[in-house]
C-alpha cells in the first residue's frame, strides 16, 4: 500500500472512513479507487431502503434492504457478453443463471445482489428493464441475467417485500463508475458480519504481466461470520472485542451469507474466471469465513477482455486472447487479497443499526482497529 493515498482510498464518497484509512495495509497495490469501479467499464448502482422502527409488522415494516446492481460493461454495451465463471464454496443461497454459466462461460446484462426473498423479483425486474432499453436485442431473443442474495432478516421485514421492479431499474439506472459509497448501502443495507455491521464493500489490485498492467476488482454483499473468528491481517481480533455487544430479541443469528463479485480486465477464458471465482474464497478466509453450513458462498469472477470477439454476431471462426494457465498466480493473489480488504471495508464504512423489534448490530469500532494498526508497527520495527 502506498504511503500516500489519495481521498476516494482512504473515505467513501459519503465520508465513511475506509480500512486503508485509518492505516491497515493490506498486501498489494490498490487501483486508484481501491474498488471494482477500477476495472474500466464496470459501474456499480443502489437503491437503499430505510424505513421505520420498532416491532416488525410484516408488509410495513422496519425496512433495512435494497439493491446492488453491477454493471459489466457500460450501461449502453451492457448487452455484450462477458466470459464468465462462479464457484459456490458453500451452496446454501442463490445466484442465478447458475446453470448458463456452467453450460457457455458467458453473462451479460446487470448484476443484481439483494435480500433473500427480493432475488427473484430483482432477475425479472432486471429483464423487464433489458426490454424497455434494449427491445431490438430481446425482439428474438432471451435473456439470463445473474441475481443474487443474502438474508436481512435480522434487521429486516424480510417477508414484507419491500423491494420492486422501480428499486431495481433505480439502481441500474444509478451505476457509477470511479469511486463508490460502502457499507450499509443497496443490498448490503441489512447485513451483518463477525456480529458487527456490514454489508457492501469493495477493494481493487493493480497487477502486472509482462509489460501490461491489469487489474483485478471485487465487490462484497458481506453477512457472515462469528465474532470469536474476525481476523484482520493475521490477528484475530474477534477473540478480544467481547463489546459491543450485538442484541438479539426476536431472531436467530445462525443465519449468513458472502457473495463476492470479481471483476478483471486481464483476458481470460471462462475456465480461468471459474478458477479466479474459487480463490474469492481464500480471500474470505483470511478475514475468518469457515464456510458454515447455514452460509451461501458464491462467488463470480468476469472477464471485461475480448470485447469485439464477444460483439460480434458473424459465423466464422473466432479468435480470443487469454493468459496462460500457468502464469495465472498473479491473478490469483490479486483476487484474494482484494477480496480480503472488501470485507473488512464493508464493516470499516459502517454505523450501528437497530431494526426489527428492537434487533442492533454495533459498527466495528475503529478504536480497536487503530491499536491493531499500532500493534502491528511496533512489530514490524523490532
Amino acid at each position: 500500500m502506498p504511503d500516500t493515498l489519495s481521498d476516494s482510498q482512504r473515505m467513501t464518497p459519503a465520508g465513511k472512513m475506509r480500512a486503508a484509512g485509518l492505516g491497515l495495509k493490506f498486501p498489494g497495490e490498490p487501483g486508484p479507487n481501491n474498488a471494482i469501479t477500477d476495472v474500466a467499464g464496470v459501474s456499480v448502482g443502489y437503491t437503499t431502503l430505510i424505513d421505520g422502527d420498532g416491532s416488525l409488522k410484516v408488509g410495513q415494516g422496519p425496512v433495512r434492504t435494497g439493491v446492488t446492481a453491477i454493471l459489466p460493461r457500460p450501461r449502453e454495451d451492457v448487452c455484450t457478453p462477458v466470459f464468465a465463471g462462479y464457484f459456490s464454496l458453500n451452496g446454501n443461497g442463490e445466484l442465478t443463471s447458475s446453470h448458463f454459466l456452467e453450460e457457455v462461460g458467458l453473462m451479460s446484462l446487470p448484476i443484481t445482489i439483494t435480500n433473500t426473498h427480493a432475488c427473484g423479483l430483482t432477475r425479472d425486474a432486471t429483464l423487464r428493464w433489458a426490454n424497455r432499453a434494449f427491445p431490438d436485442e430481446f425482439a428474438d431473443s432471451f435473456g439470463l441475467p445473474v441475481a443474487a442474495e443474502t438474508y436481512d432478516g435480522f434487521l429486516n421485514d424480510i417477508n414484507g417485500f419491500h423491494v420492486t421492479d422501480d428499486h431495481v431499474s433505480q439502481a441500474i439506472e444509478a451505476a457509477i463508475d470511479g469511486p463508490i459509497d460502502e457499507g450499509s448501502v443497496g443490498g448490503g443495507t441489512g447485513m451483518k458480519s463477525f456480529d458487527f455491521k456490514a454489508g457492501s464493500g469493495t477493494a481493487s489490485r493493480r497487477v502486472q504481466y509482462g509489460d501490461v498492467a491489469y487489474t483485478v476488482g471485487a465487490f462484497v454483499q458481506s453477512n457472515f461470520g462469528k465474532r470469536g473468528d474476525l481476523t484482520v491481517l493475521g490477528y484475530p481480533l474477534g477473540k478480544e472485542l467481547s463489546e459491543p455487544r450485538m442484541v438479539e430479541k426476536t431472531r436467530s443469528t445462525e443465519l449468513s451469507s458472502i457473495i463476492g463479485i470479481i471483476a478483471t480486465d486481464a483476458p481470460l477464458l471462462p475456465h480461468q474466471l471459474k478458477r479466479l471465482a474459487r480463490r474469492a474464497a481464500l480471500g474470505m478466509g483470511l478475514t475468518g469465513g469457515i464456510g458454515a453450513h447455514g452460509s451461501g458462498d458464491i462467488f463470480l469472477a468476469f472477464s471485461t477482455a475480448n470485447h469485439d470477439v464477444l460483439a460480434s454476431k458473424e459465423q466464422v471462426v473466432q479468435n480470443v486472447s487469454f493468459i496462460p494457465d500457468t502464469d495465472l498466480d498473479f491473478l490469483f493473489k490479486g483476487v484474494i487479497r482484494s477480496m480480503e480488504e472488501a470485507i473488512i471495508n464493508s464493516m470499516v464504512a459502517n454505523e450501528d443499526m437497530e431494526g426489527r423489534d428492537g434487533n442492533f448490530v454495533p459498527a466495528l469500532p475503529h478504536s480497536a482497529l487503530k491499536e491493531l494498526v499500532k500493534w502491528l508497527r511496533e512489530r514490524a520495527e523490532r
